[in-house]
């Protein structure tokens, strides 16, 4: 089901986050469905923010909650199975290789993501997609070992769609108190910019971490 957007927006967001909540609304459902698609694989994209967004706006009338949860959580499972595809096809160290070369996810998070594989087992499949960092990139270990498939998109299912329920369910919380918190809606713009900047430092302080420690290993070797 894919809910039109009003022709008047009542969020009662403005600057950037207005423009944020013009976008997701006028995505609908399967729109924000496929953003979740896209950090899957691309996970710098943020489901921590789309989602409690997509929930506050379904409380407007807006974005359908139910659906919301549907297409989050198939697009979760999608996604996860081109990563595990991945994986399976050309194995987990060209895999890694592979994706980090794209300098979109460090080499640490995917080692990181192998790790947990490697000493959870099949669980962590489950328990990883509730952990930031980890969620996308669990997939490509399950992969490279040839989990089987049934339980992988079975634990895949149900890990992701707790995880996209409770984000999509506290902005949905939030969204009925939209009376109480409409007279700081306009100050929301201050913390996503704020959250933006130390955003980018981080990015930046960890590339340079991973570049200098990649110069010492190749000076040691």
């Amino acid at each position: 089901m894919i809910t039109a957007a009003a022709t008047t927006s009542d969020h009662g967001f403005t600057g950037l986050t207005g423009f944020a909540a013009d976008v997701l609304t006028a995505l609908g459902d399967v729109g924000v469905g496929l953003l979740v698609f896209v950090e899957v694989l691309i996970p710098p994209i943020p489901s921590e923010v789309i989602l409690p967004f997509a929930g506050y706006l379904s409380q407007s009338g807006e974005l359908n909650l139910v659906a919301l949860i549907l297409w989050a959580t198939l697009a979760s499972v999608l996604g996860a199975l081109l990563l595990y595809g991945l994986g399976a096809w050309i194995g987990m160290t060209r895999a890694i290789m592979m994706i980090a070369a794209t300098r979109l996810v460090s080499r640490s998070d995917l080692e990181r993501g192998a790790e947990w594989f490697a000493t959870r087992g099949q669980w962590s499949v489950l328990v990883g997609r509730m952990i930031p960092g980890i969620r996308s990139l669990i997939s490509i270990p399950a992969g490279a070992a040839r989990m089987n498939l049934v339980v992988f998109v079975l634990y895949t299912a149900i890990g992701s769609g707790i995880w996209n329920s409770l984000l999509i369910g506290v902005g949905a919380a939030l969204g009925t108190q939209h009376e109480a918190l409409e007279q700081y809606l306009g100050y929301i713009d201050y913390v996503v910019y704020a959250a933006i900047v130390v955003g980018l430092v981080v990015l930046v302080v960890r590339r340079y971490r991973e570049v200098t420690l990649a110069k010492r290993q190749g000076i040691l070797e």
